[in-house]
């Protein structure tokens, strides 16, 4: 069956249903294809924080209702290290931004409702995604549903499919640079039924390795540790874990973590990674298709929706304008914000983890930075205006 489209959107994650949404807003049609099912994209626990511009954004195109029922605003984080907590006022730093706890899945329900209210089309389950003569003028989209062979015609293809999609590996060779690093370490991570501890997010530094307390709800506690790329979890006991986290998020102090049942468990792998450019003819990359970032800054799915803010404005501009200047410039605008934000969630990763291969001098290195960080406003509000998000170009 043949099908035609303006924009073709390849993954129904926080980059193609933001994407969708905002084209309607502006008249433009598109379709989403989701290899998954519904269910399944809207149950995936990911990251849950959500940087100002992200809430902005949600709020004024009309899907922040529940994000303001549910969400947890925070105007402050905890670095702690050393035996001391020390707080990093994100609010007082950056003229009153906050950063807001806000599941993922949470906001791909809400951009699906979305969509679905509005006559939107998101086809779930779509097999065998393929991608076609987008280095000409006219290209498709092939998938197939309920054992049916489909063709999507189109304007424009989104590659908005992740890492591992389908979007990014059908561009010839020789096209794209990849910058990639991985982290000689991962995060062990629970979500619990338990009590949040803190009011706010708590980054500690130990010798033992870096730990993370956060929260996905007032009774749901998302807790890390780092640990060993090749960590077997069967050699973590719940008991076990919640002893270690104790002994690090601790760093010292008389402080009691709550405990719960675990409810999840996983490995997270620590990488950065960049494809450039974004985009090849009539194909453009966004979220994490295009770039990847260690999880320490909390910023994949928040950059995610910045690729698309600015994909879905050099859209508008051509259907309105038949202009492509923006189109053309996608890449170079979207990339000087990507770099900027690996270049603080290497940052953030760095000071804050125990790299194997570190001596007493790194590590008091490492000590210095934080009481550097802590201790100066200028150190404290440059680590506060990129947690809370860089202003939109």
């Amino acid at each position: 069956m043949n099908h035609r489209t303006q924009v073709g959107i390849v993954g129904a994650g926080p980059a193609g249903l933001m994407l969708s949404h905002l084209l309607h807003l502006a008249g433009i049609e598109s379709v989403v294809l989701e290899a998954r099912s519904r269910q399944y994209v809207e149950e995936r626990v990911r990251a849950g924080l959500l940087e100002q511009t992200t809430v902005n954004l949600l709020n004024e195109t009309g899907v922040g209702e529940r994000m303001k029922r549910l969400g947890l605003v925070h105007h402050g984080i905890e670095l702690r290290f050393g035996g001391r907590g020390h707080r990093i006022d994100l609010s007082e730093l950056t003229g009153g931004s906050t950063v807001t706890i806000y599941a993922q899945h949470e906001v791909i329900k809400d951009l699906i409702a979305a969509r679905i209210a509005a006559g939107g089309q998101i086809v779930f389950e779509a097999a065998d995604v393929s991608i076609h003569d987008f280095n000409g003028p006219k290209p498709k989209i092939r998938y197939r549903i309920d054992g049916t062979d489909n063709e999507l015609s189109c304007d424009f293809i989104a590659g908005c499919d992740g890492f591992h999609g389908v979007c990014r590996p059908s561009i010839p060779n020789g096209v794209l640079t990849m910058y990639d690093r991985i982290y000689p370490f991962a995060w062990l991570g629970i979500l619990a039924e338990a009590t949040p501890s803190s009011d706010e997010l708590i980054y500690a530094y130990h010798e033992r390795g870096f730990a993370l307390h956060s929260m996905r709800s007032p009774n749901i506690t998302r807790l890390y540790l780092q640990c060993a790329p090749d960590e077997n979890l069967a050699d973590w006991p719940d008991e076990k874990i919640w002893d270690e986290l104790q002994l690090r998020l601790a760093a010292g102090k008389d402080w009691k973590l709550n405990r719960g049942a675990v409810i999840q468990k996983g490995i997270t792998e620590m990488r950065s990674f960049v494809a450039e450019p974004m985009q090849s003819g009539t194909l453009f990359l966004a979220g994490d298709a295009a770039h990847i970032v260690p999880p320490t800054g909390a910023k994949g799915l928040n950059l995610a929706v910045a690729d698309v803010r600015v994909l879905a404005r050099a859209l508008t501009d051509y259907y309105a304008n038949s202009n492509r200047e923006l189109l053309t410039k996608y890449s170079e605008t979207c990339l000087r914000r990507v770099w900027k934000v690996q270049r603080f969630s290497w940052w953030m990763t760095s000071m804050l983890h125990r790299f194997a291969d570190d001596n007493a001098f790194d590590q008091r290195r490492q000590l210095a930075e934080l009481d550097y960080v802590t201790s100066s406003r200028a150190a404290s509000q440059t680590l506060a205006e990129n947690y809370v998000g860089l202003p939109m170009e």
